[in-house]
């Protein structure tokens, strides 16, 4: 690939694509490769650098656990990407990577007395802040200049150096690319490959308040490519559920179209994080001095600084006490304290960090600085009561990182690190002393499983997702905990529900409303309106399935009545989008129950009439959300009311006269043009929409003769003209 080719339409993808290449050449664990990574855009430089990290320097794999009697000894947490700040003063990046690999050497592992052992591979190394050089010296730049000159020596001499046993990996902006490519031409013969990431440059100059870091920024969308499907029955809502026990939820419904029937996803609890803990603030009156650390990790450090610089401007007093523990633990290391010392400092870290993000900053610094604090902890005391816990913690914020924007292309991998920590957790828990961290931990690992299923063998996933509830319920009773045990019967109901789309859909639907039903016994509808409001919802979804399969006027009209209990707690006044949803799902409940061939004529009408009203309220409250994203598709619905409307104009055997019959073929026609407005750029949808379009034009003309279709050909955009004419 030429240097020079950035130039694309899609920024987006082209860095998409750029990055996975990279992933991929770092994550193959090649020996003496020199990648040179080129992006102008320091934020987009920070978001690349620290997802590689997150995702190459710890893997689960890496970090095993076995009961106190078995023989082999554990693995070590040591890293296999290190990410290094270039050293200003002496810009020398293969002495800075000696000097860690001196601090922190390989560890030996699996040494018996029969066997000597062998060391963990040396790590790839990421290189930044080469752009800060433009503001030192000449003399300085030049001295990096030298010191790349002599990489081709140290790649010729065994003896010389053992960086080159792995990887490096450079970041440099374009000016210092050509400055490289020109003044150390033995350093540019050397490189195994060359990435370029598109982007607009960003000035170096730093004010004291805005600190380089690894920014939160948005410019690179590592894999969340947005793509929309087009269902013929689409509708739901995403309304979260607060204060259970530090849960984080994310609920999914999904409505229907009259035509042809679809499910409708239903609300899912998703893992409680943490147990709760107290951190007394440390009052200081000044404010220190970033500290000099030298027995830390380096990566640890540069995440928890730059996470103290972001804090400073909302909570000084946390800086310091973070910035103080640091200092503790470099003196630990220092005074060479016991490895149970260590742990329960590092512990403390990570739990400061957890108390952040489950106060709402769950960025990807403090993930990840939680991430190495508590995998510390376990690698220096794995025999520590503690580590179930913690183990339990380290696999929700690695779920955490699958759900923190950008949603990568990553989500997989870091579901599946969440599961082998979850896994390991339930090992090493006794059921006899802590059968309530046993049952958190089934009920997480069971929500993990369900967004694995997202990624591949769905039927396999929602499964062992059904598993791990129904576990976690055998050990978290209503009795003991009971708005516990109904989050984890409202999540067994889901899982349920989605195994119901792969096999035996009538057995699984009907314990999905079992399920359902016995969370709902819990939520006061005074005391907990919108949770119980949410479940009534889900309740109706299950039945509005199961009526595909049997019983279908009876499972509609407990659908019906389930939405309709649900609508008096999600009202547009308190949850609109949800009221959005379920108004959706209310009137394609109608719809099919219209269209039951034991329904009488003067019910059709009925409840033809209550679908539209219950489009209609959905459709009022889905415009006036302006900005909000819905989990409805509103033109799926318009089109639904269109054809409700075409129905009641059409059909001779309901009542209605002809001004009736006219008004509203209209408001079908007006609806169909909306939906159409909506669907240029989904041509299989668009080409459905059009055609009921030419059937109600149709439909003006048989009811209501030429004049009635001149008036329909009129409300029609005159660019549709000659393509509608010819099928008429």
């Amino acid at each position: 690939m030429s240097v020079n080719d950035t130039a694309h339409s899609d920024k987006f993808a082209w860095n998409r694509q750029v990055y996975h290449r990279l992933k991929l050449a770092l994550s193959l664990g090649l020996r003496r490769q020199i990648f040179v990574a080129v992006c102008d855009d320091l934020n987009l430089r920070n978001q690349v650098a620290a997802r590689l990290h997150s995702t190459l320097a710890y893997p689960v794999g890496q970090v095993l656990y076995q009961p106190s009697n078995t023989q082999e000894a554990s693995t070590p947490a040591y890293p296999r990407l290190v990410t290094l700040r270039l050293n200003l003063s002496d810009p020398n990046p293969i002495a800075q990577i000696n000097q860690w690999l001196v601090n922190y050497p390989p560890p030996v592992v699996g040494v018996s007395k029969d066997n000597p052992g062998r060391s963990l591979p040396i790590p790839a190394f990421q290189i930044v802040g080469v752009e800060q050089l433009t503001k030192q010296p000449v003399a300085i730049q030049r001295l990096f200049l030298h010191y790349l000159r002599l990489t081709e020596q140290h790649l010729s001499s065994p003896e010389s150096s053992r960086f080159l046993e792995s990887s490096l990996l450079l970041w440099t902006p374009r000016p210092w690319l050509y400055a490289i490519q020109q003044s150390a031409p033995q350093f540019w013969r050397c490189r195994t490959g060359v990435f370029v990431f598109a982007g607009e440059p960003t000035p170096t100059t730093r004010t004291k308040n805005s600190p380089e870091r690894f920014s939160g920024s948005r410019s690179l969308d590592l894999g969340n490519i947005e793509q929309v499907i087009w269902e013929e029955t689409v509708s739901g809502d995403d309304f979260p559920v607060e204060d259970v026990d530090f849960a984080i939820n994310t609920p999914v419904n999904r409505g229907h179209k009259p035509q042809e029937p679809s499910p409708i996803k239903s609300e899912l609890f998703v893992p409680e994080t943490f147990q709760q803990e107290t951190n007394e603030k440390v009052r200081i009156s000044e404010t220190s001095s970033p500290p000099r650390l030298s027995h830390i990790s380096k990566e640890l450090t540069e995440l928890v600084l730059a996470t103290i610089n972001t804090a400073i401007a909302h909570d000084q007093d946390e800086s310091i006490q973070v910035q103080q523990l640091l200092e503790e633990i470099d003196s630990l290391h220092a005074t060479k304290a016991s490895p149970e010392t260590l742990a329960a400092a590092y512990h403390r870290l990570g739990n400061l960090y957890r108390l952040r993000i489950e106060q709402g900053q769950a960025n990807l610094e403090n993930l990840m600085v939680a991430i190495l604090a508590y995998q510390e902890a376990i690698t220096y005391d794995e025999t520590s009561p503690q580590v179930p816990d913690i183990l339990n913690d380290l696999g929700t914020l690695y779920w955490m990182l699958y759900r923190t924007p950008p949603n990568s292309e990553e989500g997989q991998s870091y579901i599946e690190q969440g599961i082998e920590f979850y896994q390991l957790a339930l090992k090493l828990i006794s059921l006899e002393t802590h059968p309530e961290t046993y049952a958190r931990v089934q009920n997480n690992l069971g929500t993990a499983y369900g967004d694995l299923a997202r990624f591949s063998n769905p039927a396999e996933n929602w499964q062992k997702a059904v598993a791990a509830y129904r576990e976690a319920l055998c050990f978290r009773t209503a009795e003991m905990e009971p708005l516990k045990y109904a989050a984890t019967q409202n999540n067994l109901g889901t899982a349920y529900w989605h195994l119901a789309q792969y096999s035996q859909p009538m057995e699984h639907l009907k314990n999905a409303i079992v399920a359902y039903s016995l969370a709902l016994a819990y939520y006061n509808p005074e005391q907990e309106p919108l949770k119980y409001g949410m479940i009534q919802n889900n309740i109706g979804t299950a039945h509005w399935n199961l009526a595909q399969y049997e019983n279908p006027a009876e499972n509609l009209r407990l659908a019906v009545e389930a939405y309709g209990e649900a609508l008096k707690y999600r009202t547009p006044a308190h949850v609109p989008a949800a009221c959005a949803a379920t108004q959706n799902n209310l009137g394609t409940a109608y719809w099919h129950l219209a269209n039951q061939s034991q329904i009488n004529k003067e019910e059709q009408q009925n409840f033809l009439e209550m679908c539209i009203n219950a489009y209609q309220e959905s459709l009022n409250l889905a415009h006036s959300l302006k900005n909000t994203n819905l989990s409805f598709d509103i033109f799926a619905t318009h089109n639904n009311l269109g054809l409700a409307h075409y129905q009641l104009a059409t059909d001779q055997y309901l009542n209605g006269d002809k001004t009736a019959r006219s008004q509203h073929l209209e408001l079908a026609l007006d609806n169909h043009l909306q939906a159409l407005n909506g669907l240029s750029n989904k041509p299989e949808a668009y080409q459905t929409t059009f055609n009921y379009l030419v059937k109600t034009i149709r439909a003006f003309h048989n009811e209501l003769g030429i004049q009635g279709q001149n008036l329909a050909l009129s409300k029609v955009p005159g660019q549709l003209l000659p393509e509608i004419l010819p099928k008429l």
